[in-house]
């Protein structure tokens, strides 16, 4: 299985995303488009990834790479090529598919519940979770949902936190990360700021203690989704993705 990761921050990694690809032998091309990579073609993956990143996806006009990602995207969910992208990842998806993507009343920061729709607990990916579950949201943007996409989990301050469209994915919120990745955010000013602007002043210490007493279930929630992503929308899709034959 050869998966394209688009980054767009160093200290946002896929996390315990990227363990289920290791232990399953894939081989993973990072390509951290903030730092002025150039994007591959991604008709040699069998999957891509996009994960966070503080910028907007509508900050075209100071980040051009911006515009070259999302037409990628585009091409390649409409080409059925499974993708997956993870909070900015997910708005990315959102806007290359044409939907509106634009900042939300409020940050929604901290440990918080996200329910499952009634799609989302049919659904071959979302399955597997429970109906409502913890997780970690950092964010103050959010999208409305493509022509056409299934909206498969939601939120009461965000409505639209899970969907999926076709062979893509995309979630709002993050299972995915370590205490080290959270602590990093912390350093991250756009992140600070939204930190304190929601929970005030001196509440890193108590996030982060919240985090790290949830943390073992939302590991354990992140590779249970992210299996059955791999195994349901990529390996069927793909037989060589599950070394079923040549490359």
């Amino acid at each position: 299985m050869r998966v394209l990761l688009l980054q767009h921050m160093a200290c946002e990694p896929p996390g315990a995303y990227g363990d289920v690809l290791r232990d399953r032998g894939a081989a993973v091309d990072r390509v951290e488009l903030d730092e002025g990579a150039p994007l591959p073609d991604w008709r040699d993956y069998d999957l891509l990834i996009a994960m966070g990143g503080p910028m907007s996806a509508n900050d075209d006009a100071e980040l051009p790479w911006l515009a070259g990602e999302k037409s990628a995207i585009r091409s390649a969910v409409e080409a059925g090529t499974p993708f997956f992208g993870v909070c900015l990842g997910a708005q990315l998806l959102a806007a290359s598919l044409g939907a509106r993507v634009y900042p939300g009343s409020a940050p929604e920061v901290g440990v918080l519940p996200v329910a499952l729709t009634d799609a989302g607990r049919k659904d071959p990916v979302f399955a597997g979770l429970p109906p409502e579950f913890l997780t970690l949201q950092w964010h103050g943007d959010t999208f409305d949902l493509p022509d056409g996409a299934v909206l498969l989990a939601g939120s009461p301050a965000y409505a639209n936190q899970a969907f999926r469209a076709g062979s893509a994915y995309g979630v709002q919120f993050h299972l995915e990360i370590s205490t080290e990745i959270a602590s990093e955010w912390a350093s991250v000013p756009a992140y600070a700021s939204a930190l304190e602007n929601t929970l005030g002043a001196g509440a890193l210490p108590l996030l982060l203690g919240e985090f790290e007493q949830e943390r073992p279930a939302m590991e354990e929630r992140a590779r249970s989704l992210f299996e059955r992503f791999v195994e349901t929308s990529v390996e069927k899709a793909s037989p060589t993705a599950s070394g079923a034959g040549p490359r």
